[in-house]
């Protein structure tokens, strides 16, 4: 488990040579939250530029300092209008393309468009689409979080970081819910199980199933393995040949695999988006006995009258982090909660600009194999053994064991 550190330890811990420039590409100054963070982080000022519409409603973009041989980092965070935020990246990539900036990295918490990362009958893979545009506009690395498949980094050729958001919202799970040692973790569809099952091994807790709901948008039977459709045509097949036909798909009745009775139940996924889903699995679990019903989530899209339908159900609170702005979402449901990410991307950042291996983000277990730093009061700072430093009075910092170096 890890704490925040103190704003004062982050900006020392985290300094960066020089030639690097941050800039935010978004024209809505609600979406410059995270950027604001991630350059206090790095205790440096975001870069000049303006990002603006024209009457016309084309984007512009001036950027109004040198890059010339500099890293420059591009944070891009996705508003409700996501064709004009695509477009605001992409002209700036290609601004600092033709200035002749160093290298262009996206930092683009969550990627638009990833649910469609799948041909649809005769529709197309849209996630392709876009990694092709990103490279083809200038971008030579990216920085995202918690893609809907992690197949979608095959789709670009350059290099891509995959960041995982799991380690705050475990941590949130631990010092937030009460009694969080009853709870158990909860898949409201089986394909959600695969994620249900790796915080649960992580917490040491058990877990739940939900089988039989309403088909999704991400079931097979909407893929291009069912194009054409399945339609017996004796024209169009040859008389020797039989082709067997598939037999249709039939949900059974809503079925929970798991005991819930008397337990927290945790819905984990990795995107909020149209909150349906998640109000039928609440109910279920309500059906079955569970007396506290949570939601966690990498990415709080929460579109349409997603705070209102949740205001008004089952759900207890839903914990998403600020991958995506939603502070008027939270004015209308009190029940949404926001989890900082700003600090892991921050190090991304600082460890890229520096030349320095990402491979402590992605670390499996960094209480058990890596070391902490401590830092007194007096500012002294040495390293500790795991598990040690949990005084108020002292604060604990990520670190390599090897070499001490704090995140």
């Amino acid at each position: 488990m890890f704490c925040v550190a103190p704003p004062e330890l982050e900006t020392k811990m985290n300094i960066t040579k020089g030639g690097l420039v941050l800039f935010s590409a978004n024209s809505n100054s609600s979406c410059m939250e995270l950027s604001k963070k991630i350059a206090e982080r790095l205790g440096v000022e975001m870069g000049k530029v303006q990002v603006y519409q024209e009457p016309n409603r084309e984007t512009r973009v001036q950027i109004q300092e040198s890059v010339r041989g500099k890293d420059v980092f591009i944070i891009q965070t996705v508003s409700k209008d996501v064709n004009t935020t695509i477009m605001e990246l992409l002209i700036m990539v290609y601004a600092c393309k033709t200035s002749c900036a160093k290298s262009i990295i996206g930092v683009i918490p969550y990627f638009p468009y990833s649910k469609q990362c799948k041909m649809r009958k005769r529709g197309s893979i849209v996630s392709k689409l876009l990694a092709s545009m990103m490279c083809k506009a200038g971008l030579t690395h990216l920085i995202t979080m918690d893609l809907h498949q992690k197949e979608i980094q095959g789709f670009f050729n350059i290099p891509v970081d995959n960041l995982r958001a799991s380690p705050f919202l475990l941590q949130y799970i631990q010092e937030e819910i009460l009694d969080y040692r009853n709870a158990v973790i909860v898949a409201k569809s089986p394909a959600s199980a695969k994620r249900a099952q790796s915080f649960a091994e992580r917490l040491r807790l058990g877990i739940a199933v939900i089988h039989g709901e309403a088909q999704d948008a991400e079931s097979d039977l909407v893929d291009g393995r069912h194009s054409p459709p399945m339609v017996r045509s004796v024209a169009a097949i040859h008389p020797s040949l039989e082709i067997p036909m598939l037999i249709p798909k039939e949900k059974p009745p809503i079925t929970v695999v798991g005991d819930v009775g008397g337990r927290i139940a945790i819905i984990v996924d990795d995107i909020i988006d149209d909150v349906d889903s998640f109000l039928a699995a609440a109910e279920t679990l309500k059906e079955r006995g569970a007396y506290k019903i949570f939601v966690m989530a990498t990415h709080g899209l929460l579109s349409s009258d997603a705070p209102r339908l949740i205001e008004e159900s089952a759900i207890d609170e839903v914990v998403v982090t600020n991958t995506i702005p939603h502070e008027v979402q939270k004015l209308q449901c009190p029940k949404i909660k926001t989890v900082d990410i700003s600090m892991i991307l921050s190090e991304a950042i600082r460890r890229i600009h520096n030349g320095e291996s990402m491979s402590y983000l992605f670390r499996k277990d960094r209480n058990q194999t890596g070391r902490m730093l401590e830092l007194h009061p007096t500012g002294r700072i040495r390293q500790s053994k795991p598990g040690r430093c949990r005084s108020a009075k002292m604060f604990r910092w990520w670190a390599w064991e090897s070499r001490g170096e704090g995140l």
